[in-house]
């Protein structure tokens, strides 16, 4: 990690300390430009890349910031920016449409959508949504739209959000960017943010396993969680650097990053599993408390490893990308014949 990396992380791991759940965090994030990194300074954003866009999700994850930066920051204001689309201020999300339940047609000047969006994370409190919907990205103000409440393990927003004739000018609506895929984008952020949670995950075994007393001596000292612990740290090193590869890839406009993604999107699913499993068998039943912190992240765990495609989806998704390779040697490293 370089030292401007470096130096943004500091800087949002204090900031997401600082607030906890306590209001304004958000507002102190859009003060700071940090809602927008990633996203050129032309189209409306803070400018840098996705590993630093990376940076600030993964901060979020490790301190279980119950906002929607990943759908304001990795995909709304990427996908609005990519179709030339002016950014919103404020929080924001991204929903694809099934094109069996959601339509977006031509009225007159403008379009009307109707349909319905299922489980759009972090809906009811958004600002504006992004449909993506028949090759296009539109921009809809959810003001009297019908929003039937859900949430996924961790209590976070994933709502149905219910939108009758709603009409949309010209200029809130255009065509999707060839090869933007909002779920592949979608698998990234949780592969990211699963990194975070699970390096929480794995601190607060640590310090469990030795604070924790069994027989005269610490839990630590026991071969059995020794060997979770080691377990856990493995995990927890092999998906972050799938993750830090992916949104290298990512960045890299001569790679084709599909690979790459939905590498590290299949293993993260199942390293978080095992992450999850361990630190609770460390913990024992104290760590499925209310007050207990230790679920704050490993429910995040269960959640993210389900949304945007899981194990199995990712995992069918890398078989059919090598089977279809001309070469899987250099599919599976990342390379070519012509570069090095």
């Amino acid at each position: 990690m370089n030292a401007d990396l470096k130096l943004l992380r500091a800087t949002t791991d204090d900031i997401f300390a600082a607030y906890q759940d306590r209001p304004g965090l958000w507002e102190e994030l859009e003060e700071a430009g940090l809602t927008r990194i990633g996203i050129p300074e032309e189209a409306g954003g803070s400018g840098g890349d996705a590993q630093q866009a990376a940076v600030v999700l993964r901060a979020a994850a490790y301190h279980a910031a119950g906002i929607p930066i990943a759908e304001t920051l990795w995909l709304a204001g990427p996908l609005l920016a990519a179709a030339g689309l002016p950014i919103p201020d404020g929080q924001l999300t991204a929903a694809e449409g099934d094109p069996a339940e959601v339509t977006l047609e031509p009225d007159g000047d403008g379009w009307r959508l109707d349909g319905t969006l299922k489980r759009v994370p972090w809906g009811r409190g958004a600002a504006r949504i992004v449909v993506v919907v028949a090759g296009r990205v539109c921009v809809v103000d959810p003001a009297g739209s019908v929003f039937t409440e859900h949430s996924n393990l961790a209590g976070e927003p994933r709502d149905d959000v219910s939108f009758d004739s709603v009409a949309l000018t010209a200029d809130q609506v255009a065509e999707l960017p060839g090869g933007l895929s909002l779920r592949l984008r979608g698998a990234l952020a949780r592969t990211v943010q699963l990194g975070g949670a699970a390096q929480r995950a794995m601190e607060h075994s640590l310090r469990y396993a030795s604070e924790r007393q069994q027989f005269g001596r610490p839990i630590a000292k026991f071969q059995a969680v020794q060997q979770y612990l080691a377990q856990i740290a493995g995990e927890v090193a092999i998906l972050e650097l799938g993750a830090r590869s992916a949104v290298a890839a990512l960045d890299d406009a001569e790679a084709d990053s599909t690979m790459a993604i939905a590498s590290a999107r299949t293993n993260a699913c199942r390293a978080a599993g095992v992450v999850t499993e361990l630190a609770h068998q460390v913990h024992g039943a104290i760590g499925t408390t209310h007050e207990h912190d230790l679920r704050r992240f490993t429910m995040r765990l269960w959640s993210w490893r389900e949304e945007y495609g899981n194990e199995a989806l990712w995992a069918s998704a890398v078989g059919l990308l090598a089977a279809a390779a001309e070469d899987p040697w250099h599919l599976i490293t990342g390379t070519s014949p012509g570069r090095s």
